[in-house]
């Protein structure tokens, strides 16, 4: 007995010795459930900041995004206190939904928006307000719960970031998040030990040229974009679709970020890692080119480090697939205001007050891309000339550019355009390329004040 008791004791100090010097390996997950294991060892916290940047009944499907986001978590076991939602809050009881008080992300899909916290809500929806949740700072709010990203250096953090976007920006309901403006955001976060890592998921048009040529690879930030730098993005659960109830006039939700919350709720998070789901989103995801930047080392982590995880799918394995959907629609989502106005008039019984009404919004969203498209393009031919004017408006840079070199340009001559032909507009924002291009050409202040004067004050009446 007593010379067990000794052997006992020599292997266990020689266990200790192995494991100590690193002569001694643990067997490691392999396969498609491959995962970091720093990621299920670590301390701290895990936080959310979700935001829905559009308002107006059309742009449902951006709330929907949202709610649903906040569901995964939930039931992730992330509690209220580290989760920060922006959303506008006009959709749930909006006269036209035809499931008041509730909202869905799918056809004949549960209830997302029940228990989704206010966090910043109708006019609290802004740049300055996400700036100031992202780096902590409740000194530069105005409005809302006051609830902000008091992340540490142990913690991990998920921004999602669901709108209408363009080049460059990102919109909100009454201002524009710029690229350059988030990035810095980001590395004084970084700075201030803010977080041990972080994921960034954006759906938007042009999503891509938030990130390309800004995200360096050390602020330990793993992105994915649902389009590139030179791309729309898509609406899906569109009307049009056999499976979308007849009685709603909008998409129901966006292909990537359905995609990637599909893939969340039949899988197990503790087994499936970042890439694991971003391959599987990139192929459901086929209108667009799904993008990743950032600090790649981080790819190999689990997702239920940044979401939680669901207790009730711990027995389904990480193999399943999303990237055969039974969705017959993608929807370009510059477009999605046209066919709910289309909708709208279809729906509408004829000669009735409701039809008038539908046809007069269709009509004026035409007048006003007309408008945008007439804008632009004497505008470069003021500045350009006939020949060159095209070429240079619609240059795009060499991936892993910046699309622009001067930001400060760039905000205010955006600003000048709107200040002198109007509101860009969800449809006008693809035309922040041309505006960047021509800060890049050099045109000075004065050269873009008069000829955007010049411009828009003979423009045809549409």
């Amino acid at each position: 007995m007593a010379n067990h008791g000794y052997c006992g004791v020599l292997l266990s100090l020689t266990l200790l010795s192995l494991a100590i010097h690193g002569s001694f390996c643990f067997p490691e997950t392999n396969g498609d459930n491959k995962g970091s294991s720093r990621t299920t060892t670590a301390k701290g916290k895990t936080w959310a900041v979700l935001v829905a940047g559009s308002s107006g009944y059309d742009n449902y499907r951006h709330q929907a995004d949202i709610c649903h986001a906040y569901q995964i978590l939930k039931k992730g076991g992330l509690k209220d206190e580290n989760i920060i939602v922006f959303m506008y809050d006009d959709i749930a009881y909006n006269p036209e939904n035809p499931q008041q008080g509730v909202i869905i992300n799918k056809p004949n899909g549960h209830d997302v928006y029940k228990g989704v916290p206010k966090d910043y809500t109708g006019d609290h929806v802004n740049a300055r307000n996400l700036y100031a949740v992202i780096l902590g700072d409740k000194s530069a709010l105005t409005g809302g719960s006051g609830k902000v990203l008091s992340s540490g250096p142990n913690d991990h953090v998920f921004i999602y970031y669901a709108d209408h976007g363009s080049v460059g920006l990102l919109g909100m309901p009454s201002d524009y998040v710029y690229a350059e403006d988030l990035i810095r955001v980001l590395k004084k976060k970084n700075a201030s030990k803010g977080y041990k890592s972080m994921v960034f998921y954006i759906e938007a048009c042009e999503a891509g040229s938030m990130f390309e040529g800004l995200l360096s690879s050390n602020l330990n930030i793993y992105a994915t974009t649902a389009s590139n730098a030179e791309e729309s993005s898509y609406g899906t659960y569109c009307p049009g679709d056999p499976s979308v109830p007849a009685e709603f006039d909008t998409c129901l939700g966006d292909l990537y970020s359905i995609s990637w919350m599909e893939d969340c709720d039949i899988s197990d998070l503790h087994k499936e890692t970042l890439e694991n789901q971003y391959e599987r989103v990139r192929r459901r995801t086929t209108n667009s080119h799904v993008m990743q930047y950032g600090d790649m080392s981080h790819k190999q982590e689990f997702l239920f480090a940044y979401m939680g995880a669901d207790l009730s799918n711990r027995s389904h394995t990480s193999t399943s697939d999303i990237s055969s959907p039974s969705i017959s629609r993608a929807v370009d989502q510059r477009d999605t205001k046209l066919l709910y106005f289309q909708q709208k008039l279809q729906r509408a019984p004829t000669g009735s007050q409701e039809k008038q009404g539908a046809q007069k919004q269709l009509l004026l969203e035409i007048a006003h891309r007309k408008n945008v498209d007439y804008s632009i393009t004497k505008l470069g031919e003021a500045l350009f000339g006939h020949e060159k004017s095209s070429n240079v408006l619609m240059n795009v840079r060499p991936q892993g550019q910046p699309v622009v070199d001067n930001w400060d340009c760039f905000k205010n001559f955006l600003n000048i355009y709107e200040k002198y032909c109007g509101h860009l507009s969800a449809y006008g924002m693809k035309y922040t390329r041309a505006i960047a291009n021509i800060c890049n050409a050099g045109i000075t202040t004065e050269k873009m004040v008069a000829a955007s004067d010049q411009t828009c004050a003979n423009k045809p009446n549409v």
